[in-house]
């Protein structure tokens, strides 16, 4: 089989993700539970989850040419392959394997929106090195492809599809999240995505100055990340939008006022738009205005990928501004 073209019309790029696939529990309750607590009177769903593959879906729903790079489990993963690809992924790169395909439980506060996520790997901890290394190469990547990654593989994996973005000279696009003890390697030379709490951590790993400050500012902790990896660092901040440093300045781009019904999946759909964006050709901070807008596009349905938006929706909100 011969691999995806480089692009659709008008798209010279790929979006190429390597990540999870999940399939996500979303229980909505009146309130999230404290520890030790029991909150009755919330419904349960079922959605198509996973970081890796909601910011492919949201790539692909933006207009790239998506490709996923992952594992499901052989027993019970077809229906999440299936999903996908009806959203327009490539997913000749995900394997099949032993272990059951990986499930999230997200617990939603209904009135608020803000979530809880706990995460079973399964069959995301069997992605190796050697797959990575092989569906890239499948791939024949050229200098218009735009690579993400986010960290619920094994460290091994990332790092394949690291080495390789680099030696491609393409764009390598890292969400931290979770954040990894041993990450900066990842992080060098990449355009970042963390949230505000993903970059205190990564500030306390590099142990970048005044970051043990509980005073520290996130504009001033972004500008010194963005020195020390070399790249530019865009941090999401939810409501209030993003921030965007690149060498020794930040601009802030601001938020949209929606009805947040669930924050399920925001980030991830920031991370993919601005993938998207970015193998279009359009400058960073068109990029980030893109994501921003679509992230707050997706937080006004239930679950990760049902508030995903269009290209064209993206710019009906842009053009309102």
């Amino acid at each position: 089989m011969s691999p995806p073209v480089a692009g659709r019309a008008g798209q010279p790029g790929r979006v190429i993700v390597v990540g999870s696939v999940n399939v996500d529990l979303v229980m909505r309750l009146p309130q999230l539970p404290a520890p030790g607590q029991t909150v009755i009177g919330g419904t349960l769903a079922r959605h198509d989850g996973g970081k890796g593959a909601n910011q492919a879906v949201a790539a692909a729903r933006a207009g790239a040419a998506a490709f996923m790079v992952g594992a499901v489990g052989a027993a019970d993963g077809q229906p999440s392959v299936d999903a996908l690809a009806a959203d327009g992924v490539e997913v000749t790169g995900i394997q099949r394997v032993s272990e059951p395909t990986g499930h999230a439980i997200v617990l939603v506060d209904s009135g608020l929106g803000e979530n809880e996520i706990a995460v079973a790997a399964g069959a995301n901890e069997l992605v190796s090195a050697g797959h990575v290394s092989a569906s890239l190469a499948w791939l024949c990547l050229t200098p218009a492809d735009v690579l993400v990654l986010s960290f619920e593989l094994p460290a091994a994996a990332l790092q394949a599809a690291a080495n390789t973005a680099r030696q491609a000279g393409i764009h390598l696009v890292v969400n931290p999240a979770p954040v990894l003890p041993r990450s900066l390697d990842l992080l060098t030379g990449a355009t970042i995505t963390p949230n505000a709490g993903e970059l205190a951590a990564i500030a306390r790993i590099a142990d970048l100055p005044g970051q043990h400050s509980p005073a520290a500012e996130p504009e001033a902790t972004a500008i010194e990340l963005a020195r020390r990896i070399g790249a530019p660092v865009i941090v999401t901040l939810g409501p209030d939008g993003a921030l965007l440093a690149v060498g020794h300045r930040a601009e802030h781009f601001p938020g949209y006022r929606v009805d947040v019904r669930d924050t399920t999946g925001a980030g991830d759909t920031f991370t993919g738009v601005l993938a998207a964006s970015l193998a279009t050709g359009l400058s960073l901070a068109d990029c980030v205005g893109r994501a921003v807008a679509a992230s707050a596009l997706a937080v006004t349905r239930d679950g990760a990928r049902p508030g995903m938006p269009t290209a064209a929706a993206i710019d009906e909100l842009l053009a309102g501004t």
